[in-house]
C-alpha cells in the first residue's frame, strides 16, 4: 500500500444487459479501463455516442507508472473536461537539465515561447489522472464503466462484433459495430484474435523507485549519464505530487529483477545520490525492460487496437499514455461520422493510415534514445561521451544528445485527408498539424473555441471589423451545410458588426493568432474535429472548402 495514495475500489454493478433474451447491441465498446480505454469512452461520449467501457480490474492503477503528460496530451484531455484538474494537481515544467559525471551539460526549455494555455509537460502519477476520468465517466449518461468484467471471447462479422464477458454473477454477451482495445501491452484481446506485436526488446533494465521526502530541488527533468553515484549507469529523477520524486536507476541485462526492487537493494543506490543523511520514505518500486513494438496493423474489421495494446515504447521520453491519446483523438470523431452515415466506411482506414506513421516515429525516437542510453558496444560508449563532453561548450552536439526525444505531436503529413496547400505561408500550420493555440477575446484560447468536437473554420476578414456580402454569403452557406456543418470564427470582426448568426467573432488579443497562423486579410483555415489542419487558403473559395471537407471524411 502506497503512504500517500489509497486506491478506490469501485463496486461491481449488475447490468440489465446481462437479463436481456438475446445480446443487447451497443455503437461501441471498449475494452480496458486504463487512461486510453477510459479517453476513448470519453471521446466517444463527447461526440454524442453511447458507449459502454469494459475492465477485469476493480481500481485504477497501482504506482506512479506513467507520469509525464504533454502539452498536447493536455489539450485532447481538455476536450475530454479532465485537463484542468490534472493540471490543478500535477507539477508543472518546461525545463530540462543533463549532467555527465559530476558537470551539467546544459539546460533546455521545451516551451521558450510564451502565451500558451497549457505548459510543455506536467508530472502526475497515473492513479490520479484515472481518478479524474473516472469522476469525469460518472458524471455522464452516455459512457457506462463496468468493473469486474472480463472480455472471455471475441467474434466479428461484416456488420457487428460479439463478444463474451465474465462477471461474479456469470457471463453474457454483448454485440457493437466497432470494439476498441485498449487492454495494454499484454493485450488480452489480441492474443484472443492471434495477433502480434513485434518489434525489439532491449537487453537492459531499469529501477523505478518513488521516494517520499521534502528537498528543494526544482520541478524539472534531470538526467545523468555516468554519475558519480552511480558509476556506469544512468539516472533520471522528475518531481511528482505530494512531494514524490519519481528516479529511475540503469540496472543492467544481468540485475535479478526480483532482487532489486527490495528495500535493502534500493534504499543504499538512493543515499549514494542524495546524501547519507537525507531523510525519504520509499514508496513504490519496480523494474522494467525496454521494449519498442508494434502491431501491424491497428484496424482489423470492426476492431480497432489504441495505446500500449497497439504499440509500446520505453518509457524515457514519455511517448506511451501521449501516443494513446493521440490514437483516441484520431478515431472517434471518423466513427461518429461513419455510424451517423455521413462518411464512407474507408474512412476509418485512415486510422491506420495516419496513426502507424506516427508510431513508427515514436518507435524511432524511443529505439535511438536507448541506444544512446545504454551502448552496446564500446565504441557506441566512447561516441556517446565524446559527444557529452561536446555538448557542454558546442550547441552542435547538444542536438546529438538523447536522453529520450520528448514526446511532440505527430503531424499527418502524408494523410490523404489533407488539401495541399496551393500558396506560401509563413507559418508550420500546415495540413495535418495539430493546431497551436494562442490567448483570444477576455481569458479565452482559441484551441478551446475549436473543441466543439465538429469541423471548423478560422477566417481572418478582408476588411478591418466588417464582412462584405460575399464573405457573408460563403461563410452563412459553410455553417449551414446540411451534411457537415463548420462553426466558423473570424478574427478581426467587430462583435456588433453585421454578420451570419453562426459565425462568432474573435478579437486577437495580442496579435499572435494573426502571427502563428500568418493570418493575412483574406486567409482560411479548415480544421478537423481532432484540431488538426485539414486545409488553408490565402482567400474565401467555397467550392475548394467543399472539396476539402468532402477529402477530410473520405468522400473524393
Amino acid at each position: 500500500m502506497l503512504q500517500t495514495h489509497q486506491n478506490p475500489v469501485y463496486p461491481f454493478v449488475h447490468s440489465t444487459d446481462q437479463d436481456a433474451a438475446t445480446p443487447v447491441h451497443h455503437p461501441i465498446i471498449v475494452v480496458g479501463a486504463g487512461p486510453v480505454g477510459m479517453a476513448a469512452g470519453l471521446d466517444a461520449a463527447a461526440q454524442g455516442i453511447q458507449t459502454v467501457i469494459l475492465d477485469d480490474n476493480n481500481t485504477v492503477s497501482i504506482g506512479s507508472r506513467a507520469v509525464c503528460y504533454a502539452k498536447r496530451a493536455l489539450e485532447i484531455l481538455d476536450r475530454l473536461g479532465c485537463g484542468q484538474p490534472m493540471v490543478d494537481k500535477g507539477i508543472t515544467w518546461n525545463l530540462g537539465k543533463v549532467f555527465f559525471r559530476d558537470d551539467q551539460v546544459y539546460s533546455f526549455n521545451l516551451l521558450p515561447e510564451s502565451d500558451h494555455h497549457r505548459p510543455a509537460f506536467i508530472n502526475l502519477q497515473q492513479y490520479y489522472l484515472e481518478e479524474f476520468m473516472v469522476d469525469r465517466i460518472e458524471q455522464l449518461e452516455q459512457v457506462d464503466l463496468r468493473w469486474k468484467s472480463r472480455v472471455i471471447a471475441v467474434k466479428q462479422s461484416d456488420d457487428r462484433v460479439e463478444i463474451r464477458i465474465e462477471t461474479p454473477e456469470g457471463e453474457y454477451t454483448l454485440t457493437c459495430d466497432y470494439l476498441i482495445v485498449a487492454d495494454g501491452a499484454n493485450s488480452g484481446i489480441r492474443k484472443m484474435m492471434g495477433l502480434e506485436s513485434s518489434g525489439k526488446v532491449f537487453q537492459d533494465r531499469f529501477l523505478i523507485a518513488d521516494v517520499v521526502m521534502e528537498t528543494d530541488f526544482p520541478p524539472e527533468r534531470w538526467f545523468w549519464f555516468d554519475p558519480p553515484f552511480h558509476k556506469g549507469g544512468s539516472t533520471l529523477l522528475h518531481r511528482q505530487a505530494d512531494n514524490v520524486w519519481r528516479i529511475d536507476f540503469q540496472l543492467g541485462w544481468d540485475a535479478d529483477p526480483e532482487e532489486e526492487k527490495k528495500p535493502e537493494k534500493v534504499i543504499p543506490r538512493l543515499k549514494a545520490m542524495l546524501g547519507e543523511e537525507a531523510r525519504f520514505e520509499l514508496e513504490w518500486t519496480s523494474v522494467y525492460t525496454f521494449q519498442c513494438r508494434r502491431m501491424e496493423k491497428f484496424r482489423h474489421g470492426r476492431v480497432f487496437f489504441a495505446g500500449d495494446a497497439a504499440h509500446q515504447v520505453s518509457p524515457f521520453g514519455a511517448r506511451g499514455a501521449n501516443s494513446g491519446f493521440q490514437d483516441t483523438d484520431n478515431l472517434l470523431w471518423k466513427m461518429k461520422l461513419v455510424l451517423d452515415g455521413k462518411a464512407p466506411a474507408r474512412l476509418l482506414d485512415t486510422y491506420d493510415e495516419e496513426r502507424i506513421p506516427a508510431a513508427d516515429e515514436n518507435l524511432r525516437n524511443s529505439t535511438r534514445s536507448t541506444d544512446f542510453i545504454t551502448p552496446k558496444s564500446e565504441v557506441s560508449r566512447i561516441f556517446r561521451d565524446a559527444t557529452l563532453l561536446l555538448a557542454e561548450q558546442y550547441p552542435f552536439a547538444r542536438t546529438m544528445v538523447n536522453s529520450g526525444r520528448l514526446s511532440i505531436p505527430a503531424v499527418y503529413r502524408d494523410s490523404t485527408l489533407n488539401t495541399p496547400d496551393e500558396a506560401n505561408f509563413d507559418s508550420n500550420m500546415a495540413p495535418g498539424t495539430p493546431s497551436t493555440d494562442a490567448p483570444v477575446n477576455t481569458g479565452d484560447w482559441f484551441l478551446q473555441l475549436i473543441a466543439n468536437n465538429r469541423f471548423n473554420g478560422l477566417y481572418f476578414s478582408q476588411m478591418e471589423g466588417s464582412l462584405n456580402a460575399e464573405e457573408q454569403a460563403i461563410l452563412s452557406a459553410l455553417t449551414e451545410n446540411s451534411d457537415i456543418p463548420c462553426s466558423i470564427l473570424v478574427a478581426g470582426l467587430d462583435p456588433d458588426g453585421s454578420r451570419p448568426t453562426a459565425v462568432m467573432p474573435v478579437k486577437d488579443t495580442k496579435g499572435i493568432l494573426k502571427q502563428r497562423f500568418d493570418g493575412r486579410p483574406g486567409t482560411f483555415y479548415l480544421f478537423r474535429p481532432d484540431q488538426h489542419v485539414a486545409g488553408r487558403w490565402r482567400n474565401l473559395d467555397k467550392d475548394k472548402i467543399d472539396a476539402a471537407l468532402n477529402r477530410a471524411i473520405s468522400r473524393t
